[in-house]
């Protein structure tokens, strides 16, 4: 296969790192990976807050709130909640008087959102906003679901205004100990458990092996600045059970 001439090297090398982690983990990607992503959604729809709600003992909730709050944007602010599910974040970030709208590339999600907010279906990697139209983007629990990071994040930071701020929750796991230990037998033994009986058990068993796709954190900052983002930090949250991820949009607002 010719390499693409339109990326740089270090693009270059991502794109074929996250083809490596999908390959060694029998994983799909490309088109492949899309069809199987939108399909699986629009499947789970219908129980995805149930079974959210088991499977992190409702300790999500909380984690959003802390990603809204750290936007750090003044009330008024337009936010983009990208693959928006069923609209949990959608939720919080209208609470605390930011003006949320959302985006999601399954149908099925979007057709069980009751937010209100308005909505659009969306590829995350060719967004239908304009040029700095943004304030804020948040994003939870998708990365590994794009099918590529780099067009994504070069959305991301096409669409956000100088100044803005993004903000992507994503699991994660703990360093040290018990918990990582219990992490791993829940995560990956129970939870497809609990998909199988409530809602789809091969989309359920999916997901924790999607972890694979994550790139580490020292690239996905390198990424990210690449992208044209600054103060790329990371916070892990419940003892690294999941990852907060904070940028500002380079230029001056």
């Amino acid at each position: 296969m010719a390499q693409d001439q339109s990326l740089e090297p270090a693009e270059t090398r991502t794109v074929f790192d996250a083809a490596a982690r999908a390959a060694e983990a029998d994983l799909p990607s490309g088109d492949e990976k899309t069809a199987l992503v939108r399909t699986m959604f629009d499947t789970i729809a219908p129980r995805y807050d149930l079974v959210n709600r088991l499977m992190t003992f409702g300790l999500d909730v909380g984690w959003r709130k802390q990603s809204a709050r750290a936007l750090g944007l003044p009330a008024g602010s337009s936010v983009l909640d990208l693959a928006c599910g069923t609209g949990d974040f959608l939720k919080i970030l209208g609470r605390t008087g930011l003006r949320p709208f959302g985006m999601d590339l399954s149908w099925g999600m979007l057709a069980a959102n009751r937010t209100g907010a308005p909505l659009a279906q969306a590829d995350a990697a060719a967004l239908p906003v304009a040029t700095g139209a943004v304030d804020g983007i948040t994003c939870g629990y998708a990365l590994r679901n794009f099918t590529e990071l780099v067009p994504v994040f070069e959305e991301f930071s096409r669409v956000i205004r100088p100044g803005g701020r993004l903000c992507i929750l994503e699991v994660a796991e703990p360093e040290h100990g018990l918990l990582r230990i219990g992490d791993r037998i829940w995560f990956r033994r129970v939870v497809p458990l609990i998909g199988g009986i409530l809602s789809d058990g091969a989309a359920y068993r999916y997901l924790p092996r999607s972890t694979a796709y994550l790139p580490p954190t020292d690239e996905l900052r390198s990424m990210l600045n690449h992208a044209g983002f600054s103060s790329v930090n990371r916070r892990a949250l419940s003892g690294g059970l999941s990852q907060l991820l904070t940028a500002t949009r380079r230029g001056q607002p």
